[in-house]
C-alpha cells in the first residue's frame, strides 16, 4: 500500500471514528480505535504508520478550518457534498501519482512514486473475472484490488441501496457540476417523455448484461489462470488508460455523446448508461434500508396540504410524496428528499418509518465499506500488485501489440 493510499485510508477511518465521538457513540469509538491499533500492529508497516500520523494531522487541520463539517454539525446536503469533494480530491491525488509512475515506467526509468493499487477499481470486468476465479479457488496477484473494489461496491448496494452513487461516486459529482454549469446558461430541462425515458433507462442494463456475458460465458473457469497470469492482464490498467488517452474516432464520438447526456440531463450518465448504477439498482431492491414516509407526520396526510418538496428535491425524478416506501432502483440514498422535507419525522431512510438513520450514519456505512475492507485485504496480503515494475516497464513498450 502506497503512502497516498495509506494517508487517504487512515484519514477516512479517523474521520469515521471522530463522527462516532461527536455523535456520542463512545462504545463504537472504542471499537474503531482498538481495531485500528490492532491493524497497525498486525501490518507492522511503516507506510501505514506514516499514513496514520499524516491522517491525524490532516484531520486536525480540517477541524481547525471547518469544525462544523468535521463534527458533522451541518445539513444533510452539506455533509454529503463535503464528503464527495474529499473523495474526489483524494482520487485526483491518486491519479497524479499513477500518472507520474506510468510516465517514468514508459520512459524506462525506475519510478520514485509507487503505483497506487486503488486504480484497479477502474477494471470492473477484470474484477468480475477475479471474483469468479476466487469462487473456484483461483486468486489473482496482478490486480487483486480490482476484485476487492468491485466487491465493496456490490456490498454497498446490499447494505444501503445506491449510496455509493449518491455519496461517493466521483463521476456523479462531476456530472452534477456540469449540469449546474449548463443550467446557468440554458435553464430549460427538455426532458425526454415518459414513454422514451423508460427504454433509455434500460440501456445501462443492456451494458450490464454485456459485461456479465463476458464474465460468465466469455471467460470459462478453466481459462481464468491463463488470463490472470497473461501479459494483457498484467498491464490491463495501462491498456484502459490508453483507451481514454488515445481514443479512436468512434470512442471520441461516444465520449462526446456521454458529455452531452451528463451535461443536459441531471444524473444522465447514472440514469441511462452506468453499468455500476444498473447492478447497484438491482442489488438495492434487496437492501433493507429505504426511503420511507411516515403518514402520521407528513403534511399531506396530517393537514391535507399540497406538499411535494421531497419529490422536487429528488435528482432521479422519483415521485416520493405519494409513496409510503421508495423501492425505485434509481434511488441513490442521497437523502435530498429528507433534507427538503419540512417535517423532520415525516421522511427518513431506514428499516421502517419509525426506525430511520441519520445522514451521518449513512456516511459511516459508506466509509466502513470503502475503507475497512481494503485495509482488511491489505492485512490479508491481497491488495498490493505482485507484478514487478521491471515487467510492467517491458510490457508497456509493446502495449499496443498485446491483446487478450
Amino acid at each position: 500500500m502506497t503512502i497516498t493510499e495509506s494517508v487517504t485510508l487512515m484519514l477516512a477511518l479517523l474521520y469515521g471514528a471522530s463522527q462516532l465521538w461527536w455523535a456520542g457513540k463512545r462504545f463504537g469509538l472504542v471499537v474503531a480505535l482498538v481495531s485500528m491499533v490492532a491493524a497497525l500492529i498486525i501490518a507492522s508497516s511503516v507506510t501505514l504508520l506514516i499514513g496514520t500520523a499524516c491522517g491525524a494531522v490532516l484531520l486536525g487541520l480540517l477541524h481547525w478550518w471547518q469544525p462544523a463539517r468535521v463534527e458533522g454539525q451541518v445539513r444533510i446536503n452539506q455533509l454529503r457534498d463535503g464528503f464527495q469533494h474529499l473523495l474526489l480530491f483524494a482520487l485526483l491525488i491518486v491519479a497524479l501519482q499513477y500518472t507520474v509512475n506510468s510516465v517514468m515506467l514508459n520512459a524506462g526509468m525506475t519510478p520514485w512514486l509507487a503505483r497506487p493499487n486503488v486504480v484497479d477499481a477502474f477494471l470492473p470486468i477484470a474484477g468480475g473475472i477475479e471474483l469468479k476465479g476466487i469462487s473456484a479457488g483461483i486468486w489473482d496477484h496482478n490486480h487483486p484490488a480490482a476484485a476487492v473494489m468491485l466487491a465493496i461496491v456490490l456490498l454497498t448496494g446490499l447494505l444501503c441501496k445506491r449510496a455509493f452513487c449518491g455519496w461517493a461516486c466521483p463521476i456523479g459529482l462531476i456530472g452534477e457540476k456540469l449540469y449546474q454549469l449548463r443550467k446557468r446558461f440554458i435553464k430549460e430541462e427538455l426532458l425526454p417523455p415518459a414513454w422514451l425515458d423508460w427504454p433509455l433507462r434500460m440501456l445501462k442494463y443492456l451494458l450490464l448484461a454485456a459485461f456479465l456475458y463476458l464474465i460468465i460465458f466469455g471467460m470459462p473457469v478453466t481459462a481464468i489462470p491463463h488470463y490472470v497470469n497473461g501479459n494483457y492482464h498484467k498491464i490491463a490498467d495501462i491498456k484502459m488508460a490508453m483507451f481514454f488517452l488515445q481514443p479512436s474516432l468512434i470512442a471520441l464520438c461516444c465520449f462526446a455523446l456521454i458529455f452531452i447526456i451528463i451535461t443536459w440531463r441531471r444524473q444522465g450518465f447514472c440514469r441511462y448508461l452506468c453499468p455500476y448504477g444498473a447492478v447497484l439498482g438491482l442489488l438495492s431492491l434487496l437492501s433493507p434500508l429505504k426511503i420511507r414516509r411516515n403518514s402520521e407526520h407528513c403534511l399531506i396526510e396530517a393537514k391535507g396540504m399540497k406538499c411535494d418538496k421531497c419529490t422536487r428535491a429528488c435528482p432521479a425524478n422519483i415521485i416520493v410524496h405519494t409513496k409510503t416506501t421508495v423501492h425505485s432502483d434509481e434511488c441513490q440514498a442521497c437523502m435530498r428528499c429528507v433534507a427538503a422535507c419540512p417535517k423532520k419525522q415525516a421522511l427518513g431512510f431506514g428499516l421502517s418509518k419509525t426506525r430511520t438513520m441519520s445522514a451521518r450514519s449513512v456516511m459511516l456505512i459508506v466509509i466502513a465499506a470503502l475503507f475497512v475492507l481494503p485495509l482488511a485485504s491489505y492485512l490479508a496480503g491481497y491488495w498490493d500488485s505482485q507484478t514487478p515494475e521491471m515487467i510492467r516497464m517491458q510490457l508497456m513498450q509493446v502495449a499496443d501489440r498485446i491483446g487478450h
